[in-house]
C-alpha cells in the first residue's frame, strides 16, 4: 500500500485525543502500530495508559471514526493494548515536560490560567452549586476548565457534576482528572476514596497536603480557567491555598440575610490576609419570583442587602472596589439540577438563574490574568 495512505493515516490518528489527558493520542506515544493490507482495511493497535481504562470505549470510537474516514481506507481493525511499565515512565516524562520533580504548575511565573477560588463564610449558601454552574458556562465559552474540589470534608462537586462513582486513572503516581460530557475536568478527594460513604477525618497538615497533592500529582494540562470549590470559613484550607497559590483571585458567596452576610465578610478579610484579590461577591438565594403574580413580584425569602452589604464593606476594608457579581435568584431548577448531576446551565439555560449565572461567567472569564507572581522581564542597569 502506498506510504501517502500511510501519512494520512497517521494524521487522522493525529487528530484523536486521549479523553482524559486531552492531548493526541500519537503525542503520548499510545499508537504502538500501524499496518495497512493491498484492499485498503487499516490494523491499528492503540495502547491504553492502565488495563481496565474507563473511557476505553471513547478511544475505540474516536480512533476508528477518524480513520475510518481517511480516502483510501475499506476497513479499520483496532486492537486495544496496555502500556508497559517503562513505556508509562515515558509518558510521565513528557506530561511533567522532563521535570524530576513536579511543582504546582499554576504557581508558576509563567502560567497563565486563571484561578478563582470560590469562598464563603459559612455552609448552606450554594458556593459549591455556584462553582460548578460557572465552570460549565465557562465551558461553554469554549474555555478549558477545570474544577478542584477543595471542600475536603464536605465535597459535593463530583455529584453536581454526575459522576460521584467515577475513578482518576492513575499513570503511576501521576492522577488524571475525571473528564465530564461538558468538557470540564474535576478531581475531589471524594473520588480517590476507597468509598463514597467514607469520611474523611483528617487534621492540619493532612489538609495541606491533599491540596497540594490535587495541584500537583494531577494532571491538568493546559487550562484557560481553574476554579476552587473552598470549605466555608477561614481555617487550614484557606490559609493553605494562600500559601500556594498566592495570585489566586476570590469570589465570595453569601446570601441575603445578615448572618451570612457577617462572616462572608470574614472569608473575604482571610483571603486580603493572604495578598489575595477578592474580586467579587454573589448573592445566592436572592429572592423567589411569586409563582402567582410573576417575576415582577419578588419574595425576599432570606432578607435582603447580603450581598451590597458585603461588597461596601469589603470594597472600604480592602481600598477598591468589590462589586457584587451577581444576584442568583431561588429556583427549583438549580437544587433539581445539582442533586441530578445536572446543573442549570445545561439543563434549564434559559431559567433566570442560569441566565445570572452565565453572566458571571462571563465576567470572570473576561478578566485578565493577574500579575501576581508574574515575571515582568525588568532588569535594573544601574545602582542609585
Amino acid at each position: 500500500m502506498s506510504s501517502s495512505l500511510l501519512d494520512r493515516v497517521n494524521a487522522a490518528l493525529a487528530t484523536v485525543n486521549d479523553p482524559e489527558i486531552k492531548r493526541p493520542i500519537t503525542e503520548l506515544g499510545m499508537v504502538d502500530s500501524v499496518d495497512i493490507a493491498e484492499d485498503g482495511r487499516v490494523a491499528v493497535k492503540v495502547l491504553l495508559t492502565v488495563a481496565g481504562c474507563p473511557l476505553k470505549d471513547t478511544i475505540n470510537r474516536d480512533v476508528t471514526t477518524a480513520v475510518g474516514k481517511v480516502d483510501g481506507v475499506t476497513a479499520v481493525d483496532l486492537e486495544l493494548g496496555v502500556m508497559t511499565a517503562e513505556q508509562r515512565a515515558g509518558l510521565k516524562e513528557v506530561l511533567n515536560a522532563g521535570q524530576a520533580q513536579r511543582e504546582i504548575p499554576f504557581a508558576q511565573p509563567g502560567s497563565l490560567t486563571k484561578v478563582f477560588a470560590i469562598a464563603s463564610g459559612k455552609g448552606g449558601v450554594g458556593k459549591s452549586s455556584v462553582t460548578v454552574n460557572l465552570a460549565l458556562a465557562m465551558a461553554k465559552q469554549d474555555l478549558k476548565v477545570g474544577i478542584l474540589d477543595a471542600d475536603i470534608y464536605g465535597h459535593s462537586v463530583p455529584a453536581m457534576l454526575g459522576v460521584a462513582d467515577e475513578r482518576p486513572t492513575q499513570v503511576d503516581d501521576l492522577i488524571m482528572p475525571v473528564p465530564t460530557s461538558s468538557g470540564v475536568s474535576v478531581i475531589s478527594i471524594g473520588m480517590l476514596k476507597p468509598r463514597r460513604d467514607q469520611v474523611v477525618a483528617w487534621r492540619g497538615p493532612m489538609l495541606d497536603r491533599a491540596l497540594v497533592q490535587m495541584l500537583s500529582d494531577v494532571y491538568w494540562g493546559d487550562l484557560d480557567v481553574l476554579l476552587l470549590d473552598l470549605p466555608p470559613g477561614t481555617g487550614d484550607m484557606a490559609i493553605s491555598l494562600g500559601q500556594h497559590l498566592p495570585g489566586a483571585e476570590v469570589v465570595v458567596v453569601t446570601t441575603p440575610q445578615e448572618a451570612a452576610a457577617e462572616v462572608a465578610e470574614r472569608a473575604g478579610t482571610m483571603a486580603s490576609m493572604m495578598h489575595q484579590r477578592v474580586v467579587g461577591v454573589v448573592e445566592n438565594m436572592s429572592f423567589l419570583a411569586c409563582p402567582h403574580c410573576g417575576p415582577e413580584h419578588e419574595i425576599d425569602v432570606f432578607g435582603s442587602g447580603g450581598g451590597d452589604r458585603v461588597a461596601g464593606t469589603l470594597s472600604q476594608r480592602f481600598g477598591y472596589d468589590v462589586p457584587v457579581l451577581g444576584r442568583i435568584p431561588l429556583e427549583t431548577s438549580l437544587r433539581e439540577g445539582g442533586d441530578a448531576g445536572k446543573p442549570i446551565v445545561d439543563s434549564d439555560p434559559t431559567a433566570a438563574a442560569a441566565t445570572v449565572l452565565t453572566d458571571v461567567a462571563g465576567r470572570l472569564a473576561g478578566r485578565g490574568r493577574g500579575l501576581a507572581g508574574m515575571q515582568l522581564g525588568l532588569t535594573p542597569t544601574s545602582k542609585l
